[in-house]
């Protein structure tokens, strides 16, 4: 088995997720008491968003980096990022080590077009729904074409990932808010919708929309698992 590096805390309530995904799918796959074997490299959020609000995606980038060497050191075989937005910063950690990296947006795409689809609905932060790093990877590598909700639905959609699901709150507002976001994308054309922020899935499931919902968590993970075991 080989050993995942996880680069989490963003938030984490999305991370302890993670760990507990993987954990339940390797058991699932091996039998008996088998465990993942992983090492954690969990950030402090604070000092994460205060750099992603004055966009100083440098010094994001040398923080993380950091924990990836750190990771490397500690017998990671490859690395996830535990979120998507921090995905801005993906080439600043693969440049800092020699491990593989593997990437939230690409495990998700591959799953969507396995599934027959090409047009789908993206849900986020502000910045994975309207900067080229994430869209843009979905568009130019996999052939995906990506709506987004417009500006006041982007507004309510990172407004509830900051001030509710990372901080352990769900609303039940918030959950129709994001029924009617999604709602609204069908309208548009989506046959599916991208729940681009790994907190969102503590919000709203496949009970929540008339189309499949790709859950960035589950399939980050499944693919880490894979990994793992290949």
């Amino acid at each position: 088995m080989k050993r995942i590096g996880i680069i989490g805390g963003m938030s984490w309530e999305s991370t302890q997720t993670y760990y507990q995904l993987i954990n339940e799918a390797v058991r699932d796959r091996l039998g008996g008491l088998h465990s993942a074997q992983l090492v954690l490299y969990s950030v402090d959020f604070h000092q994460v968003e205060r750099l992603q609000a004055a966009g100083d995606w440098d010094r994001a980038g040398d923080l993380l980096a950091d924990g990836a060497r750190g990771l490397e050191a500690a017998g990671a075989d490859f690395l996830i990022l535990a979120t998507n937005t921090m995905h801005q910063v993906a080439p600043a950690i693969e440049a800092a080590v020699e491990i593989p990296f593997l990437h939230i947006a690409d495990a998700t795409a591959e799953r969507i077009r396995a599934d027959g689809l090409s047009q789908v609905g993206l849900l986020g932060t502000h910045y994975t729904m309207e900067e080229a790093f994430y869209r843009g990877r979905l568009r130019d590598r996999h052939g995906l074409d990506v709506l987004i909700p417009g500006e006041a639905a982007r507004d309510t959609a990172h407004r509830v990932i900051f001030e509710e699901l990372c901080l352990g709150r769900i609303e039940s507002s918030s959950r129709e808010a994001y029924r009617q976001i999604i709602s609204g994308l069908v309208e548009d054309g989506a046959e599916a919708v991208i729940l681009g922020c790994t907190e969102i899935s503590l919000l709203v499931s496949e009970v929540d929309a008339t189309v499949p919902l790709y859950d960035t968590t589950a399939l980050h993970a499944a693919a880490a698992v894979d990994m793992a075991l290949s």
